[in-house]
């Protein structure tokens, strides 16, 4: 009863746009979006058949004239080498990138590691697409005027960078917590990025997409009992968005001419609001700009160049 809907009427005819964990969820309302307004979408996932069953799912569903095209490409989030390897494909592939939705995510998953040893939170919802995007960068630049958007969460206004223990390997763990950092973490992101770009005609929104019916919370019966997430469904059921309500505002970050003028803001209910103080505090985005660049491996790359051609830390993959 509260949600609203995308009041664009533009359309992604020749536009080339790449949406992560998009198989299911609003990720896929998304990419079906997307389609139906001609646009060529990557749709990045870790789980290759479900992706492709989207594709099905949504061809199957979609009519009319001046559809776009849905491409699978597997995205492991947790795996540098794996989004190396996605980066590099659809590098190869493109000529042009025009939209990147970073939608995928884990949320109060237990304690775990990715590849990298990153806090599966951290390393997933911020790590994962912190390379991802910046690797991509140069082409997305190249094609600019161009957007990035990222799917962060209200949750962030409890979040806290712990820079002396990231990754949880000293204090207790608790994986809400662990989950709003990684989400505060999205908004800081968002913030640096969009300055760091000023000019160059690529504008980055982060945003909360609200509470949504969706498999997301998959894994909370693990950290607490079984039926949890099923109990947290019903208490939150007038207040919970079904995935079409829920994409709604990533659709107008995406394509809203009004937002396409505006970068750097945080989004929900398809509104500028305002995030939390930590969020809004620049000296802290910049210095956790600097340790994410770090931890990515990338201080010797100059990703801020346009470019058409293969960026140096793929050349070897």
């Amino acid at each position: 009863m509260f949600s609203v809907k995308c009041q664009s009427k533009a359309r992604l005819d020749d536009k080339v746009a790449v949406i992560t964990g998009c198989n299911t969820g609003i990720g896929k309302i998304t990419a079906r979006e997307f389609y139906k307004l001609g646009a060529k979408v990557i749709m990045a996932c870790r789980d290759v058949n479900k992706a492709k069953q989207a594709v099905d799912d949504i061809v199957g569903e979609v009519k009319g004239e001046k559809l776009g095209q849905l491409v699978v490409e597997e995205l492991d989030l947790s795996s540098f080498a794996s989004i190396k390897r996605c980066a590099k494909r659809i590098l190869e592939k493109e000529t042009q990138i025009n939209l990147l939705v970073n939608n995928a995510g884990v949320m109060m998953c237990p304690k775990s590691k990715t590849k990298e040893d990153f806090e599966t939170h951290f390393g997933v919802n911020h790590m994962g697409h912190f390379l991802l995007t910046l690797l991509l960068l140069p082409k997305i630049l190249n094609s600019a005027p161009a957007r990035i958007v990222n799917v962060g969460s209200l949750a962030h206004i409890f979040g806290n960078i712990n820079f002396d223990d990231i990754n949880y390997e000293k204090r207790t763990y608790f994986s809400a917590f662990a989950y709003c950092q990684s989400k505060l973490a999205n908004v800081l992101f968002s913030k640096e990025l969009a300055n760091r770009l000023k000019g160059t005609g690529v504008n980055v929104y982060c945003l909360h997409p609200g509470v949504i019916n969706t498999d997301l919370g998959r894994t909370v019966d693990q950290v607490f009992f079984p039926g949890t997430w099923f109990l947290f469904k019903i208490f939150s059921y007038p207040i919970m968005k079904s995935p079409e309500q829920g994409a709604q505002t990533t659709l107008h970050c995406a394509i809203d001419e009004t937002a396409g003028e505006q970068t750097g803001l945080y989004y929900s209910d398809c509104k500028v609001k305002s995030p939390s103080g930590r969020a809004r505090d620049p000296e802290l985005a910049k210095k956790f700009w600097e340790k994410s660049i770090e931890m990515a491996g990338l201080a010797d790359y100059d990703m801020f160049k346009a470019s058409d051609t293969i960026p140096e830390p793929l050349r070897d993959v």
